[in-house]
């Protein structure tokens, strides 16, 4: 299996997006005394479709941030995205005391995001998408709780190979309103 040249590589480390969710100062008690070093969370994606994030720990803070993202370089996952700017289907996730929930929407809409969940959209590269955090702040398990949301989420190719159908089948059906639920039949007046 053939390497990527280290000039490739470079190429791609240029093309990626870091994002800096959050730095902590923290301390740990030993029988000396304290000891002081930093804990930062970064989410790293390369705004097509692919998203990571880690959390670093050194005694300086840019040694924490670069060592997270490695850390998050490493784990980056894909996500399908439809027409390159939002979801396929709206989707949630729980990590912990944290909830997520992810629409998609409709041209023009922009991201509807708090920080941490803002970071990662923005690093993966969604444009119109509406979410909502509920639950703890806690920015470490918001960041958990929407990669496990984005996690879940299928296209209709994922979908029609998983039930063994043909895709237009699956994109027909999800383009047809469904009866009864909100439809309204127009009727003219005068009849």
């Amino acid at each position: 299996m053939a390497r990527p040249s280290s000039n490739e590589n470079s190429k791609e480390d240029q093309q990626l997006v870091e994002k800096l969710v959050s730095v902590r100062r923290v301390t740990k008690v030993v029988k000396g005394g304290k000891t002081m070093r930093f804990s930062a969370l970064v989410v790293v994606g390369d705004g097509r479709g692919r998203v990571g994030y880690a959390n670093g720990k050194a005694r300086e803070v840019p040694d924490a941030v670069r060592k997270a993202s490695e850390k998050a370089r490493k784990a980056m996952i894909r996500v399908p995205l439809r027409e390159g700017r939002t979801l396929h289907h709206d989707v949630h996730a729980r990590v912990g005391a944290s909830r997520v929930f992810l629409r998609t929407a409709s041209a023009g809409t922009g991201v509807i995001a708090g920080g941490a969940m803002r970071a990662v959209f923005e690093a993966l590269g969604l444009h119109d998408v509406v979410s909502k955090s509920v639950g703890t702040p806690n920015y470490h398990n918001v960041v958990r709780a929407t990669i496990e949301a984005l996690k879940s989420v299928c296209s209709p190719r994922q979908i029609s190979t998983k039930l063994g159908k043909k895709l237009s089948d699956i994109v027909a059906r999800r383009d047809t309103p469904k009866a009864g639920a909100g439809s309204l039949e127009l009727t003219d007046a005068n009849s």
